[in-house]
């Protein structure tokens, strides 16, 4: 049961660490917003137009999510503009959508690099809560790092000491 819990808090941990620090709310609302307006243009300019698939402005959105997944089953456009459109679409869709992918990851996993004090600190605390699941030899080695770390720091204090 604690580690269920624990997996819960980790995951809500995790989704709200991506929504707040990576960019991918502002990316999906950009698709969402786009993929409204490249499929009313592709609407209107498909409207009557002769042997057109597109008759409906709920088809012209399946056909923009299928057009920029690469999934091979949308539709063609029959006339001249909806081609310009939809392809505009499926390039800029393509690479707002992979691209949000690509930056979401990125900004996650760069964060660390990036953390005020106050963050790195409630971080630590969040792993210390881990702790009780951890075995002997593995706190044997955390308290190794740790004195490492500190016999590092002081070296760093003392050789800054030094050169005033």
């Amino acid at each position: 049961m604690k580690k269920r819990r624990s997996l819960k808090v980790r995951s809500r941990r995790f989704l709200r660490d991506v929504i707040l620090h990576t960019p991918i709310v502002k990316m999906v609302f950009t698709l969402i917003v786009l993929w409204l307006l490249f499929a009313a243009g592709l609407y209107f300019a498909e409207l009557g137009a002769d042997g057109s698939s597109i008759t409906s402005y709920g088809k012209a959105l399946y056909w923009g999510v299928a057009a920029f997944s690469t999934a091979g089953i949308a539709d063609m456009p029959v006339n001249g503009l909806s081609e310009i459109i939809g392809g505009i679409w499926i390039i800029l869709g393509s690479m707002l959508f992979f691209g949000t992918i690509v930056a979401t990851i990125t900004a996650y996993f760069m964060r660390p690099l990036q953390r005020p004090v106050k963050q790195i600190v409630d971080t630590i605390e969040y792993n210390l809560e881990q702790l009780a699941d951890l075995s002997v030899d593995e706190l044997e080695l955390l308290k190794e790092t740790t004195d490492g770390l500190i016999m590092h720091m002081e070296r760093l204090r003392n050789a800054k000491e030094d050169q005033k």
